[in-house]
């Protein structure tokens, strides 16, 4: 890097920095695992996934034990959403605060990042099971106030009827603003400021029916219909990696130049622990 880059513009800097925020508050991030994430360097960089056979329990009969062959599955996690940014630096906004700049131009790229990110989360809805799923493509359902709760009610109890919910697991449910205002309204719902476990998830307004709810912006509706999505984090695997940040200079302007690179995937591990509840957009 030469003495004429933008100084604030160290990769090291920005990498750490554009990491931790990411972790810290990104939505669906708070809902998945990251069990099998390891080293990314490409794009198309697969985790191979190992999930263990089921172990049945018989009766004891008689001296003879009968031993049943397990088989694990195999799944393969490929990391195959590749996303970047860039944008230059004119040399008179170095007139201001190096610091100051860098920090908001790290926001900026955090929110782009988050937003694709959580919508990518957000479609694995249509990996949850028919069982699991409250109201249908043909029938969503309308949510008010006096209807969220017996509804959020059901979608819960889907996931406990699938044994997604055990011992030292805690329940998700990701809603949206116009959710959230019917909601508030719930009587049943218990706002974070009354909760004084502490264990709610980074962002959590509360929680509902034994669920934690988040709120993202990024649930969006799809054919006039609204995918609400809940689940535990044993549901998703994520990896995830900011490849790399570089700084350079522009030869055709009086300005730096700042891209970035960052590669993730997902996959659906555990389809019954999750659940869905479709509700028409004018809810």
């Amino acid at each position: 890097m030469s003495d004429s880059t933008y100084s604030a513009f160290i990769p090291e800097i920005w990498s750490q920095k554009l990491n931790q925020m990411l972790e810290k508050n990104c939505v669906m991030l708070q809902c998945v695992n990251r069990n099998w994430e390891g080293d990314i360097k490409n794009q198309g960089d697969t985790v191979k996934i190992i999930t263990p056979a089921e172990v049945s329990v018989s009766t004891l009969t008689s001296d003879n034990i009968t031993y049943s062959s397990l088989t694990p599955t195999s799944l393969d996690l490929v990391i195959d959403q590749k996303k970047f940014f860039a944008f230059k630096i004119d040399d008179v906004a170095k007139v201001q605060s190096n610091t100051d700049i860098m920090e908001a131009h790290l926001t900026n790229a955090q929110k782009a990042i988050e937003e694709v990110q959580d919508s990518y989360l957000l479609g694995l809805h249509t990996d949850v099971p028919e069982a699991n799923t409250v109201g249908t493509e043909e029938a969503p359902i309308t949510l008010d106030k006096s209807t969220i709760y017996e509804n959020f009610v059901n979608l819960s109890l889907a996931l406990k009827n699938s044994n997604a919910v055990h011992a030292g697991v805690r329940p998700w449910v990701i809603i949206n603003p116009n959710i959230e205002a019917y909601l508030l309204q719930s009587p049943e719902f218990i706002s974070a400021y009354n909760v004084a476990d502490k264990t709610l998830r980074e962002g959590s307004i509360g929680r509902i029916a034994g669920m934690d709810v988040l709120v993202s912006t990024n649930l969006v509706d799809v054919s006039e219909k609204y995918y609400v999505l809940a689940g535990t984090n044993e549901a998703i695997t994520f990896a995830s990696q900011l490849a790399k940040i570089e700084s350079l200079r522009d030869k055709d302007s009086f300005s730096d130049l700042v891209r970035g690179l960052y590669l993730y995937g997902a996959k659906t591990v555990q389809p019954n622990a999750l659940a869905k509840m479709i509700i028409t957009a004018g809810a």
